[in-house]
């Protein structure tokens, strides 16, 4: 029976470090755009341990830099709300893909703080794993980017101050050059994905400069690209799963 049960742990410790190993590479990326997330907090007013606390309770990227550039313009609740659902509803999708793959026995405890990790890239890594996802190895695989992302805003909340105007000034347009990363590799590959750029590109130019939208604020200009742009490619790029591309 103690030799179960040391095998169990000896498992169990296997699992996470190798989780924590492959966290790694997630976790140095993050540090860098935490940094920006933190230098753009400050630079508008907040405080640093506000940036950091957004951090260690958001960790959504695109939705936390929406949702947060919303609060320092003064948006409403609702905006705020609406814009990061719309902006992290993927998750929910991601969510469902990981449970598919851990153990159905484990409590709803565990896959609720196994939920909180799920990142792009967390996501990414997991689901390249052989077999089942135990918890060990997903809290391994979690930990360092969650203290990366942390760590980061909380050195480009601090440091900023102590940068030239010139670098600060530069660093101030990171966050672009990062979303531009994301978009543009799959567009070049995915006549789709290029077309749902331009759609929403043009439909965030027409809210922007045809007079009758100037009532229309920024939280709201997001919510309506997203919608519009996405349910166009719905209607037009529909995804084909496997089964109906066999039939």
């Amino acid at each position: 029976m103690t030799s179960k049960i040391n095998e169990a742990n000896t498992d169990i410790k296997e699992d996470f470090f190798r989780g924590l190993h492959n966290g790694i590479p997630i976790c140095l990326g993050y540090v860098s755009v935490g940094f920006t997330f933190g230098m753009m907090c400050t630079e508008n007013g907040l405080s640093f341990l506000v940036a950091v606390l957004i951090s260690l309770t958001n960790l959504t990227s695109a939705g936390q830099f929406a949702g947060t550039a919303l609060i320092i313009s003064g948006g409403s609740l609702l905006e705020i709300g609406i814009t990061t659902f719309v902006i992290n509803l993927r998750y929910m999708l991601m969510s469902l893909s990981i449970s598919q793959k851990v153990d159905m026995a484990l409590s709803i405890p565990k896959r609720m703080l196994m939920s909180f990790g799920i990142t792009d890239e967390i996501f990414g890594v997991s689901m390249q794993t052989k077999g089942n996802i135990s918890f060990a190895y997903f809290m391994g695989l979690m930990i360092l980017p969650i203290l990366g992302w942390s760590g980061g805003t909380l050195i480009g909340a601090t440091a900023v101050s102590l940068l030239p105007d010139m670098v600060r000034s530069a660093l101030g347009i990171a966050i672009y050059g990062m979303f531009l990363a994301v978009i543009i590799p799959p567009a070049r590959t995915e006549r789709a994905v290029a077309w749902v750029i331009a759609i929403a590109a043009a439909i965030s130019c027409i809210l922007y400069y045809v007079p009758f939208f100037s009532g229309i604020s920024s939280g709201w200009m997001i919510i309506i690209c997203a919608v519009a742009a996405s349910s166009i490619a719905a209607v037009l790029w529909p995804v084909v799963d496997d089964e109906e591309a066999n039939a």
